[in-house]
């Protein structure tokens, strides 16, 4: 069975290559096609990859390394999920209506569409073909579909940001990858989860935390055997200072395997080598004969090719000498230690880890993403250079590598050379991260709190998203920055600790500005429902309209509103925008409040962050809607 990532929409049209050329390239002319997904055929002749920003789907002939047809699908693909016979192709939409397109490969059109959520991705299919997993991505939930009836069966409630999935081989367990951190930022540990569905009674089983600091989690494969789960994430080390960047100091770069057979985190291992950071690692997936891991590591351009077996031995090597030393030095028994321990292990620590069984790629363009595996070829969807890169990742083959162009090469506007160098780890020195480490999923939130050198050592704040950042000036929570451009050229300087030339950083400032507000999953229709309406009144009676006004609910000015605390007890903080804070928690300075509401009640027990206290429990709910559909 092929899985992966990215989706369609409400028609179809297959194009040949020659009628794709005779009307001006692939993709329309000045449109970039960003290969973000791709999903491969049991007989590995033929790929599907889905191009985001082109709105469509490519067929791509391995045997001779062109496209052969696009599908236009009128909306941003999501993800791919092909049957075992490769006669159905399932596309996910990640609109706010998500939905999956169902099409017939042979003929190329779109037979059916199964609603699904907000931010529909990672469609994954059963092993019978009988029910698709779809990963609702800004709804907190996991659609499962009936293939069969084309209807939606159930919801699971996962925790925050589901973005990638896979099911074990005997169809009982689908493990699904949260991208961020839930709850507070504040507490002893800050991570994102996996979450265990159990497919066959169709229930939630169990939340596994990665370890403290994990964040970022983009992929998510079941080893073919179905023992291992391995899942691709930044590991940060937040709660130090950002004084320096060598080994690791601010982010590193990691896999976690997890112990299908228990549900158990195993291990945590570093992709980083100890002076060179492999910054933002993407896709996992394993050859078929489970032989080699592969990562694509988006920040620095290459693929890792991990031999698995030894990587596992290794592990267990370092385990049993750890139950040794615990049996040891406290006279306890062998039951004493788990591998689930991460205070027993030092291995997510060790940069050196994966010395000897793991080599590191340079690919030939930029960005990779998804990646399919046939034989000993990796292929690689490389989004800002609308590429496939062609790995040979056999034993004696020196890792030959090309890349396929998948249509014209446009010129790269500002904006789109921007985002490029925002997800470009080379910028920062030994590579250790770029802009979206710790501003993941166009420039918003890591969910974490950062001691930054801006205003002294020993007072940690939240990452704020970069959306409308050069439009509600001064920038940072207590305003420090005068603008967002004077913020950019200082991440330079004390994020990357790198000097830049002037124009990427002006490239970064056109794509901030570029951003634009995802509509709120709290909307009814698109409109504020009838509690948001309720709220909005209360919001203008609590007195929240003083502060956050205009269509942006800023006035751009500081505040001291009593939510200080130790060095900042007494600190003025920027009013925040509230559009799209239904997507940045956790909230306030320090990310201490959870939730909206805790922002209303607990955390604001004197009024001066508006007039809450004497609300009626129906109207805090009300107000919390109606702050979270901006």
């Amino acid at each position: 069975m092929s899985r992966n990532k990215n989706g369609l929409t409400s028609f179809a049209i297959v194009l040949t290559m020659t009628s794709c050329l005779a009307m001006g390239g692939i993709a329309p002319a000045q449109e970039y096609l960003s290969p973000a997904a791709v999903v491969a055929d049991a007989q590995g002749k033929t790929l599907y990859i889905a191009e985001t920003t082109a709105k469509q789907v490519a067929i791509f002939d391995t045997e001779t390394a062109k496209v052969t047809a696009t599908i236009d699908v009128g909306a941003e693909p999501t993800g791919l999920a092909l049957t075992d016979d490769g006669t159905l192709l399932y596309v996910t939409c990640g609109v706010p209506d998500g939905r999956v397109c169902v099409i017939k490969t042979d003929t190329g059109k779109i037979t059916r569409q199964f609603p699904a959520g907000y931010g529909a991705q990672s469609p994954v299919l059963s092993p019978d073909g009988k029910t698709l997993y779809v990963c609702n991505r800004f709804d907190d939930d996991i659609s499962m579909i009936s293939t069969e009836l084309g209807k939606q069966m159930k919801k699971i409630p996962t925790l925050r940001e589901p973005a990638a999935a896979d099911i074990t081989p005997d169809g009982k367990w689908l493990f699904v990858g949260n991208h961020l951190p839930h709850g507070p930022a504040n507490g002893d540990s800050v991570a994102c989860n996996v979450s265990v569905i159990d497919a066959g009674r169709s229930a939630f089983e169990i939340d596994i935390p990665l370890p403290n600091g994990s964040t970022g989690l983009q992929d998510i494969a079941v080893s073919p055997d179905g023992t291992f789960v391995f899942v691709s994430h930044i590991l940060a080390r937040y709660t130090v200072p950002t004084t320096q960047l060598e080994r690791g100091w601010i982010n590193t770069n990691a896999v976690s395997i997890i112990d299908a057979r228990y549900r158990t985190l195993m291990e945590t291992v570093l992709l980083d080598d100890v002076d060179h950071g492999a910054a933002n690692p993407w896709a996992v997936a394993c050859t078929s004969d489970g032989k080699l891991l592969c990562v694509t590591h988006a920040g620095t351009h290459e693929l890792s090719v991990i031999e698995m077996r030894p990587l596992i031995d290794k592990i267990f090597a370092h385990h049993r000498r750890n139950r040794i030393q615990s049996e040891r030095s406290r006279g306890g028994s062998y039951s004493s230690y788990s591998y689930g321990n991460t205070n027993a292990s030092n291995i997510p620590n060790e940069l050196s880890f994966l010395y000897g069984v793991r080599e590191r790629i340079k690919l030939p363009g930029k960005g990779p993403r998804s990646l399919a595996i046939i034989g000993r070829k990796a292929y690689v969807a490389e989004y800002f250079t609308d590429s496939m890169a062609v790995v040979d990742i056999s034993e004696d083959s020196r890792h030959k590598t090309s890349s396929v162009a998948l249509g014209p090469k446009n010129p790269m506007t500002a904006e789109r050379r921007g985002e490029m160098l925002f997800n470009d780890a080379l910028l920062c020195f030994q590579s250790w991260q770029s802009c979206a480490s710790c501003h993941p999923s166009d420039a918003r939130v890591d969910a974490l709190n950062w001691d930054l050198l801006n205003d002294g050592l020993g007072n940690p704040k939240n990452t704020k998203s970069l959306l409308l950042s050069h439009e509600t000036p001064p920038v940072m929570i207590t305003g420090i920055r005068e603008n967002a451009e004077i913020a950019v050229r200082a991440g330079f300087r004390h994020i990357l600790f790198a000097v830049r030339p002037e124009e990427e950083a002006a490239a970064i400032d056109e794509y901030l500005k570029s951003l634009k507000p995802a509509p709120s999953p709290h909307l009814a229709g698109g409109k504020l429902s009838a509690s948001a309406k309720r709220g909005q009144g209360v919001f203008s009676k609590a007195g929240c309209s003083s502060c956050h006004t205009g269509p942006l609910y800023t006035d751009l000015q500081k505040y001291d509103v009593g939510t200080g605390n130790g060095l900042d007890r007494d600190r003025q903080f920027d009013t925040p925008s509230l559009v799209e804070a239904w997507r940045t928690a956790p909230y306030l300075y320090d990310g201490r409040a959870a939730t909206i509401e805790e922002v209303l009640t607990t955390y604001n027990p004197d009024d001066k962050h508006g007039t809450t206290s004497k609300l009626t429990d129906s109207e805090i709910k009300d107000l919390v809607q109606f702050v979270l559909s901006q």
